[in-house]
């Protein structure tokens, strides 16, 4: 394996789904540009407006609990985060590359950004399998809803009948 291609594995485990959209954490990206997550943010505040809502945004208490469940940082009262990380959609990350103009920033938002493309490709490759699971399926039922009549209709022709007027066979009640 490549050293690029375990960079972009490390990046892969690095996005995450919140809010039902693909993101990073201010504290990844800012490992990954080889900077302080404090830079970063700075440098983000000083830059707010190419940052609007769908490219960025501040994680509630409920959230960032549940991250820090998921990968185990540090608590906020023994030395860890004293602010609510902020997450980057795949368009806030392609931003940061205009705030942030080091060699390193770039390479690494162009690996970013392969990864984002790749998991819209499988996204895409998965929404086609399951449109095709599911015509294989109305097609498998309609198909046996066919066999299935016919085979009511053949047990039908070869049941016999009985006479409706026949005798009938057994000990005869007196009620």
């Amino acid at each position: 394996m490549t050293k690029i291609e375990k960079e972009l594995m490390a990046i892969e485990t690095m996005i995450y789904i919140i809010r039902d959209q693909r993101v990073m954490i201010d504290s990844d990206l800012a490992k990954l540009y080889g900077v302080e997550t404090k830079q970063l943010n700075r440098q983000v505040q000083r830059n707010l407006k190419r940052f609007p809502t769908d490219f960025m945004f501040q994680l509630t208490e409920i959230e960032e609990e549940n991250l820090r469940c998921q990968f185990g940082t540090s608590s906020s009262t023994y030395g860890g985060r004293r602010y609510l990380p902020y997450v980057f959609t795949e368009n806030g990350v392609a931003m940061l590359s205009s705030i942030l103009s080091s060699d390193r920033a770039i390479e690494i938002n162009i690996s970013i950004m392969r990864i984002f493309t790749k998991l819209r490709s499988f996204h895409a490759l998965e929404s086609n399998i399951t449109s095709e699971l599911k015509n294989f399926k109305e097609s498998v039922n309609a198909l046996f809803k066919v066999v299935f009549t016919r085979l009511d209709s053949i047990e039908d022709d070869l049941t016999p009948r009985l006479p409706s007027k026949r005798k009938k066979i057994g000990i005869k009640s007196d009620s």
